[in-house]
């Protein structure tokens, strides 16, 4: 197909990771824009999917290919966000619905000897980061809310609920949302759905760009689906 008759948009599915460690950081990646090569920002590990996968199938071959953390799609449980991004990359403008899926772990060594050519040309660092960290820096963080986003993991559904059969992972973690409580291997606890949160301040609820709020600096605009709706200042705020 010709550059030509591509579509002008390109419709996208992702699934990604919000990775906390018995801390209550969040491992976040460092990346950028081959076409833009002064621009980088952080994000959660994820990306695409390839061929007919689900977007918790997605979520767990990109985890595994970006930090070395190889889990089955069952230990990521449900979503605990849905959201859509409208960014651009590499020179193509894309509109992206994605799945956000948290999986705690007590410590773990980031390996990225699994990542493919696009991701070592275009990830750079990781780090571990705490909701105050997150908070504090002036770096490019996506999604923009993720503070709030940790926050609400770590100090929500971290411990047991909703009646879950309370077996916690090595770090002291409980499974959450309801799900049975089974500690996956290398202490990773199962977790369960959380409905998304919405950004503090009455901006928009969603992993949309610093400044980037509907007109009036409104409460952001929410899909049918209920899913926060951002556009992405062109950051497509994930590895591709």
């Amino acid at each position: 197909m010709t550059d030509s008759n591509q579509p002008a948009v390109v419709a996208r599915r992702a699934g990604r990771v919000l990775l906390v460690d018995r801390a209550g950081r969040a491992l976040l990646l460092r990346g950028g824009d081959p076409a833009r090569p002064g621009l980088h920002w952080w994000f959660t590990p994820g990306g695409g999917l390839q061929d007919a996968e689900s977007t918790v199938e997605a979520a767990a071959r990109e985890l595994a290919e970006e930090t070395g953390l190889r889990v089955s799609p069952g230990e990521l449980g449900g979503p605990i966000r849905h959201e859509h991004a409208e960014f651009s990359y590499n020179g193509r403008d894309y509109r992206q619905e994605q799945d956000f899926f948290l999986l705690r772990v007590a410590v773990w060594q980031v390996d990225t000897a699994g990542m493919d050519a696009e991701e070592r040309l275009t990830i750079t660092e990781h780090r571990w980061w705490s909701a105050a960290e997150i908070e504090a820096s002036a770096e490019l963080i996506y999604p923009a809310d993720l503070a709030e986003l940790l926050r609400s993991q770590v100090d929500g559904p971290a411990a047991a609920s909703e009646g879950t059969a309370g077996v916690a992972a090595s770090g002291g973690v409980a499974a959450s949302g309801g799900t049975a409580g089974v500690a996956a291997s290398g202490g990773v606890a199962a977790s369960g759905g959380t409905a998304g949160v919405a950004a503090s301040g009455g901006v928009a609820a969603s992993g949309g760009t610093a400044g980037v709020a509907a007109s009036g600096g409104a409460a952001g605009a929410a899909a049918a689906s209920g899913a926060p709706v951002h556009a992405a200042d062109g950051v497509p705020e994930m590895g591709f």
